[in-house]
């Protein structure tokens, strides 16, 4: 079993996940949203990894998972996007994680089933993949989501391996 860091990154609200998971079963242990607020985006950028620096530290993950940039209609947009990704991934590299980077629709495929599937399928596969009850906030379902598309993926190369070496 190992323990992943999800990270939905976003330049107001950045959701995080962390599950434990063997690739076929998978267990909630914390999620949550760092809000940023309004503050000058230099500011927010530090809040990202200050905050992920210390659940890190907290919750102690061995490999971390983040959603990958896609194409904005607004490039001012995707560059925020980005720059929070850095700040994520400067975090997770910083304390010796694996990072690994997903599409949205990879994360929808692994999570859903397809790659098309909208949030509100995402936030309910999520929760019944994770037997939670209650009302699943879009950023951590979506942290969460990038989590289990990391543990499937993993697990699936791990066979892979496996099977190649006794070849």
């Amino acid at each position: 079993m190992a323990i992943i860091l999800g990270i939905d990154p976003g330049s107001r609200f950045t959701g995080f996940g962390i599950i434990e998971s063997n690739g076929q079963h998978s267990r909630h242990i914390h999620s949550g949203v760092l809000k940023l607020g309004s503050a000058p985006f230099p500011e927010r950028l530090g809040k990202i990894f200050a905050g992920l620096q210390t659940v890190i530290l907290e919750y102690q993950p061995v490999q971390m998972a983040i959603e990958n940039v896609f194409v904005s209609k607004n490039p001012s947009s995707a560059l925020k996007l980005g720059q929070a990704r850095g700040a994520a991934i400067c975090a997770g590299v910083m304390n010796g994680l694996e990072v690994a980077e997903y599409t949205p629709r990879e994360v929808k495929q692994a999570v859903v089933g397809k790659g098309a599937a909208d949030k509100s399928q995402v936030q309910h596969m999520t929760k019944i993949l994770l037997n939670l009850s209650g009302e699943l906030q879009e950023d951590r379902a979506d942290a969460l989501g990038v989590a289990l598309c990391h543990a499937h993926t993993w697990a699936f190369q791990k066979k892979i391996q496996i099977a190649e070496q006794g070849k």
